[in-house]
């Protein structure tokens, strides 16, 4: 950009420099005509350009002492002469003030440009044609100099002879111009149209207003048009005054303001127009040094755009500007980002590699303020059961990257009452994620979508609901994104709120790449307790594969019952718990036909609530002996153990080896359950031991015989329907008992008893004690 400024300066000084000397041949030699050699061999001597004057020279007297020269071009060396000229103007016009010319000095009056055009071009090898005229210009800089001298200089008072140049135009009009600009590289197109500049007393000593106006569109090649790059078209207004320095090469614009009207490109309904202005209290462009400096400098923007709501968006930026153009840097300091609900943000940014891939770091300051308006005007604001989340968000941290990646380190981030710090880093496209975050506590249940059901008792299918809204959206994870992300994460929380429950003193790893995500580490205190896990993702192929290995220790089961209902806890005792589970699919209903794996549960010390299972089996037999026990009971159940083993397969769970041990007092049992159709069967029985005089007398006959009852039904149904006593199992089972024993006897004698023994106990049952019985062991297991 430096050297395209350069060259554009350069081609207009020497344009002004040939109107000068037209004007003092003019006068010298009358013929206008007899100049045009004269001024194409100045041209090619000092710029290498090859002029073409094809239009007539011209001059007048009066009022104003000038010359003018029509239809000019100008063509690199080598350039063909059927390719669009370097540079060319339709009409120049160059007058001079006749009072100082009477007085032995040339003052310029006005100089004026009508239809100036530049035809730039950079090839696909990123060279420019401009370079061979700054090379050129480098290598007659000192004659350029000796030329240019005496007009930017003033007059010489020392010089007696001849006539004293002042270069203070008093007035200066480049209109109707235009600047095209091919970068067959980049595959873009830029033109300036409708190029009109004003400046009155213009001098190169000394700041003169100037004002210009312009149309700028960018055109993008065909590549960059098929990603979906539209071109823009602007309109830009400017008003400043300048120093033009040109002995120094530093060009400084003071109070300066750019006004741009920026609309797409597009064949469709027109866009609407993005608003900017940018003010500087000086600009300085030192193309010697190769730097600029903007101090006091802000840019205010007023945006429109469906995706930012149906209201203008104003943003203001201030910040003071340090570039340097040779070492490729810039340096953006004392920004300050303000805008609609409360946005203030701070910081500054060290530039590097500005023209090839440019890189930045900094700070970043954010001052608290509610992300809730900011997301609702993007139309992403997520549907959450607090609408409170997110309404206090701050960040303060070191910040890196480049126009791919970026890098948050030193974070301090604020989220509703929480504070996090650490490090978070990713890729704009989101193919890569890196965390690592410590952090006080977080309310997860306040950015999920809300549940309808009572909010005690909905924890369990809070998840479930969560679940679900997600696999409307494309499923529970997005597979594709998934399959390309590099995942590298840590987090470390005091305190986490999910589904109701508190999780304390958390830790979570996750790393993953190459579609394949592991749970490195999940481990957190749970109820007085322990939670850990590990688990891996596969995503490599459809369906998603899931494994997970979880792990419990020593967990208050009653704790956590509480929490989960209104209701108090019916089991209380220490939870131990281990499996291996796997599955397959991206939706609540796939894993669960395809869950497969083992879980292992133990319960040590507990206490079953509102139920003493020994106070029931002992009334039983007592009833069946025909006794009333007149023993004092507990109100619960206590037990030594309670554990249970299941197999899973294709959604299906199985036990065998239910078992709950009671002193005095065994229940087992076995029974399925099929996640999909959650429907359960379930068969259990409870029995005297050999230490039954722990827990009554019990006639030995009953020992080990068990107590059956059947439970069986649909989860979410009616549950004081799910279990019964099975009184046809256990007439079968005191019936077989009595065979047994009359089968050690002989005779008919025997045989006699034996049915009368089986007939009393049918009488017995049906005539009102069999019902109590019923009623009695049903009360056990409910």
């Amino acid at each position: 950009m430096k050297r395209i400024l350069r060259t554009l300066l350069a081609a207009i000084g020497v344009l002004g420099l040939v109107m000068v000397g037209a004007v003092v041949f003019v006068t010298t030699f009358f013929d206008p005509e007899d100049l045009k050699p004269r001024l194409v061999d100045v041209v090619r001597q000092h710029s290498g350009l090859e002029l073409e004057l094809e239009g007539p020279l011209a001059w007048s007297f009066y009022p104003r002492l000038g010359v003018s020269v029509e239809s000019a071009e100008a063509r690199l060396p080598s350039q063909p002469a059927d390719d669009t000229p370097f540079a060319a103007f339709d009409h120049a016009e160059v007058s001079l003030a006749l009072a100082p010319l009477l007085r032995g000095k040339i003052a310029i009056d006005g100089l004026t440009l009508d239809g100036l055009a530049f035809h730039l071009e950079r090839d696909a090898e990123g060279r420019g044609n401009w370079e061979t005229l700054i090379e050129h210009l480098e290598e007659r800089g000192e004659e350029a100099e000796a030329v240019l001298a005496p007009a930017s200089a003033g007059p010489n008072p020392d010089d007696s002879g001849g006539l004293a140049v002042a270069l203070n135009i008093a007035s200066v009009q480049v209109r109707d111009g235009r600047v095209r600009y091919r970068d067959a590289q980049a595959g873009r197109e830029l033109a300036f149209e409708q190029v009109d500049i004003s400046g009155s007393n213009v001098n190169p000593d000394s700041p003169f207003p100037l004002s210009a106006s312009l149309q700028v569109a960018v055109e993008n090649g065909a590549e960059a048009q098929a990603e979906g790059a539209a071109g823009l078209v602007s309109q830009v207004e400017l008003e400043t005054r300048v120093n033009l320095g040109l002995a120094e090469g530093r060009h400084v614009l003071s109070d300066l303001k750019l006004d741009t009207t920026t609309r797409l490109a597009s064949d469709e309904e027109e866009e609407e127009a993005q608003e900017g202005r940018l003010s500087a209290k000086e600009l300085v462009l030192d193309l010697a040094g190769g730097q600029i400096k903007s101090s006091g400098s802000q840019l205010e923007l007023s945006l429109l755009h469906p995706r930012l709501g149906e209201k203008r968006l104003p943003l203001t930026l201030a910040f003071q500007l340090d570039a340097n153009l040779q070492q490729d840097t810039a340096r953006l300091r004392e920004m300050e980002l303000t805008g609609p609900d409360g946005l203030e943000a701070s910081g500054n940014l060290a530039i590097n590699e500005l023209r090839q891939t440019p890189s930045y770091e900094g700070q970043l300051r954010l001052a608290s303020l509610s992300l809730r308006p900011w997301l609702i005007r993007f139309q992403a604001m997520p549907t959450t059961a607090s609408n409170q989340a997110l309404s206090e968000v701050a960040l303060a941290s070191s910040v890196e990257g480049d126009l791919e990646s970026l890098a948050l380190d030193d974070l301090t981030l604020s989220l509703d009452g929480g504070t996090f710090n650490g490090h978070l880093a990713g890729r704009f496209d989101g193919s890569r994620l890196a965390a690592d975050l410590k952090g006080d506590s977080l309310n997860l249940d306040d950015y999920l979508p809300p549940t309808n059901g009572p909010p005690m008792t909905a924890s369990g299918r809070a998840l479930i609901q969560s679940a679900a809204a997600q696999e409307e959206t494309g499923g529970l994870v997005p597979a594709e994104w998934l399959g390309e992300l590099v995942l590298d994460a840590h987090l470390v929380l005091g305190r986490l709120t999910f589904m109701e429950q508190t999780f304390e003193n958390v830790e979570l790893t996750l790393q993953g790449s190459d579609g394949r995500h592991r749970l490195a580490a999940f481990e957190s205190d749970f109820h007085d307790g322990n939670l850990a896990a590990s688990g891996e993702l596969d995503a490599r192929e459809m369906p998603l594969h899931w494994r997970l290995t979880p792990r419990v220790e020593n967990v208050r089961l009653g704790s956590l019952l509480d929490s989960l209902s209104s209701e108090p806890a019916p089991l209380r005792g220490r939870l131990q718990g281990e499996g291996e589970l796997e599955s397959r699919g991206n939706s609540v209903a796939e894993l669960k036909r395809a869950l497969g794996g083992r879980l292992a549960t133990r319960v040590a010390e507990g206490s079953i609530a509102g139920v003493n299972v020994s106070r029931e089996l002992c009334t039983a037999a007592a009833r069946l002996e025909g006794e009333t026990p007149s023993r004092e009971w507990r109100a619960d159940t206590e037990f030594e153990r309670a554990e249970a083993s299941f197999r899973i397969r294709e959604g299906v769970a199985e036990s065998d080896d239910l078992l709950v041990t009671i002193p005095g007092v065994a229940l087992d049992g076995e029974g399925q359950l099929d996640l999909a159709s959650e429907q359960f069967d379930l068969k259990a029985a409870a029995r005297f031991t050999d230490s039954v005089d722990a827990a009554c007398e019990v006639n030995p006959r009953l020992v080990d015989v068990p107590f059956p009852v059947r439970c069986e039904g649909q989860l979410g149904g009616d549950s004081s329907e799910w279990c019964r006593f099975d009184r046809e199992a256990f007439q079968d089972t005191l019936a077989g008992l009595l065979r047994r024993e009359a089968s050690q006897r002989a005779g008919e004698e025997v045989e006699k008893r034996l049915d009368d023994a089986v007939k009393e106990l049918d009488e017995r049952l049906g005539e009102g004690s069999g019902s109590e019985l019923r009623d009695t062991l049903e009360g056990l297991f409910k």
